[in-house]
């Protein structure tokens, strides 16, 4: 078992790094390479790989240090990987104080069986550095936001951003729960079943949940005897994998039965289903992707889901929205940098840069202005990301206020969230730190 998930830990920490790719794609390419079979060690690959690259920064500024820059330049992405590796298991689950020289030295072994031992003979000669050098050698000549850089595990630039933007408090609140493991919340697929019904049937399994009042079919999972995705339940889809963030934003659309409702950048179906299960399989929806592999997954999840009024169409809605309807609501959910979902997604913290966040803007406000002309007068325009930046959220809403005067910003009811900021208030935002919920941003527009 270790032997195996430590193959599929290193393969998918090496494609993160070489393809810059996000880590449940590396890790999906990684299992069907590998053809992993066992599912114990393939959830401690994943724990491997998840808890390695969200340190990755202070992971790597301690290798620096005990290596030179010449062997540095000559290791290959693997050798790296199993260095992560070595380095969290060894060191950082033992809280950087007590030494296991047994567990280390299965773990070499593991190195050289993967390897083969001439290979693995670059790094072998380190490994005794890395398993007894201090940590607080990283720190040296450190400034104070580096310090937070390293100790909370973002990037520098990232630091500053928040702290910025939140305060020196929240800021560091807010850095920390991305380091935190956070709830698991289900969306019941009342489309198969009854609430009642589908409560049963979890209850039958060993699902213990709780109600999120304030949100329709939303519970927080409490215990579960068995992987989510292994029940029956969950094989007859009676319940989404979702989080309540994400959920809200579909609720807060209201689409009610008959609506025509565009679903734009909707793969790979998460609003889609619900929205068609808040209107009772009644009604149209046509769900706009530019992306074909993702609209592959769109339509295997609609059957499976029981939706019967959702319409695919592939488009890039940056060129156009090649439609001619009048919309009652458009749900749109652009692609963004991720800031609000580091805690699930950690590599995507060491990829974005201002640069990127600036040019996701760009994408953002050129779909949303797209949807202007689609949604009828009295109709609704429900713009979210999963992001906490100013820059792909206020200032996009504040942007599209301006050019479209026709357009208002209604209140969001129920008021779950904290209210938005440069004055868009009307507005709501997810903090991980506060909601436990992913970072998340929805702003609600009606056409007068």
């Amino acid at each position: 078992m270790l032997k195996e998930a430590w193959k599929v830990a290193i393969e998918t920490l090496s494609l993160i790094e070489m393809q810059k790719l996000s880590e449940q794609m590396a890790f999906a390419k990684t299992i069907e390479k590998i053809q992993a079979k066992n599912p114990n060690s393939i959830r401690l690959a994943y724990s491997l790989i998840i808890e390695t690259i969200r340190r990755k920064n202070q992971i790597d500024k301690f290798i620096n240090h005990v290596l030179n820059s010449e062997n540095i330049n000559k290791l290959s992405f693997d050798l790296w990987s199993f260095l992560r590796l070595y380095i969290y298991q060894t060191r950082i689950t033992k809280n950087w104080s007590k030494i296991y020289l047994r567990e280390a030295e299965k773990i070499a072994d593991l190195g050289r069986f993967i390897f083969g031992w001439k290979f693995f003979r670059q790094i072998e000669y380190i490994l005794g550095f890395l398993l007894t050098q201090e940590l607080s050698v990283i720190f040296e000549g450190a400034d104070d936001l580096e310090r937070e850089a390293l100790q909370s595990f973002h990037p520098k630039w990232f630091v500053k951003y928040i702290l910025d933007l939140l305060g020196k408090k929240q800021g560091l609140n807010f850095l920390q729960a991305n380091n935190d493991q956070l709830p698991t919340y289900l969306r019941l697929n009342t489309i198969k079943g009854s609430e009642s019904e589908i409560l049963n049937s979890l209850h039958y399994e060993g699902v213990e949940l709780k109600k999120i009042k304030s949100l329709k079919c939303i519970y927080e999972v409490l215990y579960s005897k068995h992987a989510l995705t292994k029940i029956n339940s969950f094989k007859k889809r009676l319940f989404y994998i979702q989080d309540k963030a994400s959920s809200f934003a579909a609720e807060i659309a209201d689409p009610k039965p008959g609506n025509i409702v565009l679903d734009v950048c909707s793969a790979p179906g998460t609003k889609t289903s619900y929205l068609a299960q808040l209107m009772k399989n009644q009604g149209i929806i046509y769900s706009i992707d530019y992306s074909k592999r993702r609209t592959k997954i769109w339509k295997n999840e609609m059957r499976q889901m029981g939706v019967k009024i959702a319409f695919p169409i592939i488009a890039d809605v940056c060129i156009s929205l090649p439609l001619d309807v009048s919309a009652d609501i458009i749900v749109l959910d652009p692609p963004c940098t991720s800031t609000g979902v580091f805690s699930k997604q950690p590599s995507a913290k060491w990829r974005i840069t201002m640069q990127s966040i600036k040019k996701m803007a760009d994408i953002q406000w050129q779909i949303l202005s797209k949807c202007a002309c689609k949604v009828k007068s009295g109709g609704t325009i429900i713009y979210s990301t999963c992001s906490v930046t100013i820059e792909e959220n206020e200032d996009i809403i504040g942007k599209f206020l301006k050019k479209y005067s026709d357009f208002y910003l209604a209140n969001i009811e129920p008021k779950i969230g904290l209210p938005g900021l440069k004055n868009l208030d009307k507005c709501q935002r997810f903090y991980p730190n506060i909601h436990r919920s992913n970072g998340f941003f929805v702003a609600k527009l009606i056409r007068q």
